[in-house]
């Protein structure tokens, strides 16, 4: 895998839809030959307290199903808690709707801050809007991983700070898969965030992809719902430009790509997935 391709694959782990097949796959103890098992993710985020994994653990298995990975992060000195959990089941035996009620239990139990369970191929596709400047690179990424089906996201729009011709190949791209493509000249003065505000209006969040321009804390706020960037570094070391020339003259010998939630300072948001290559 090229180290661009371990950049959107940090994305496509955000969403959940690993490359993933689940036809000859069994549940422990199944005497079923080929039961027909669902692919399932679930992000929780609470006060940290004792026995939260093991009620997260009963209720997936209590409806029969199986845990494929979870990771848990609990920060020092910080009464928070983290987890996000892979999961398959039995659709027939754990309904998508009873599922969220199960899940909505938890997060009373715990007082949850966020806890949020994705079925891809179930649920309707995420609507996203992408933001991008002058290079082609990470947008080209992004809509190849989307075209293959690795992103099942439903794209509204492209928004640009950089004018691209029509002749150019992403411009191709877009409009021979009916996406739109807004230019939108900023200056220092005018970042067009209001503009910016309009056209994603109804997306579920927005995607950063190599936009060379720092949102404002009053943009984040209006918009209200998550912002994904993806770094081309390891946070939380090597921030802002240059991030591999950082790397490179601290001697350090692993590049890598971050994706993180944005804030208001730069490249400090909370770390979703990080992946490494050697320089």
């Amino acid at each position: 895998m090229t180290f661009r391709g371990r950049a959107s694959s940090c994305f496509s782990q955000f969403l959940g839809f690993a490359n993933r097949s689940f036809n000859s796959y069994k549940l422990p103890g199944d005497p079923s030959s080929s039961p027909s098992l669902t692919y399932g993710i679930h992000i929780f985020h609470c006060p940290d307290e004792v026995g939260i994994v093991a009620k997260l653990s009963e209720c997936i298995a209590s409806r029969g199903g199986n845990i494929l990975g979870a990771d848990v992060f609990v920060p020092q000195n910080r009464n928070v808690f983290y987890s996000r959990s892979e999961f398959v089941f039995d659709p027939v035996r754990w309904p998508r709707k009873q599922m969220d009620e199960d899940f909505l239990k938890l997060s009373n139990m715990f007082s949850a801050i966020r806890s949020v369970a994705g079925v891809p191929a179930l649920d309707p596709k995420f609507k996203i809007a992408v933001l991008t400047s002058k290079q082609d690179h990470c947008l080209v990424d992004l809509l190849y991983g989307w075209q293959e089906g690795r992103l099942p996201v439903d794209i509204t729009c492209v928004i640009s700070n950089h004018h691209r011709g029509p002749n150019n190949n992403v411009m191709h791209f877009l409009e021979r898969n009916g996406i739109p493509y807004h230019y939108l000249h900023t200056t220092e003065e005018n970042k067009r965030e209001r503009e910016i505000l309009e056209l994603v209006l109804n997306t579920d969040f927005l995607v950063i992809a190599r936009y060379m321009q720092v949102l404002s804390g009053q943009f984040l706020r209006t918009y209200g719902k998550d912002v994904i960037n993806i770094h081309h570094g390891l946070l939380p070391s090597f921030k802002g430009g240059n991030p591999c020339k950082q790397a490179f003259d601290a001697g350090v010998k692993l590049i890598g790509a971050t994706s993180h939630f944005v804030t208001q300072e730069l490249d400090s948001g909370p770390i979703i997935e990080r992946m490494s290559a050697k320089m």
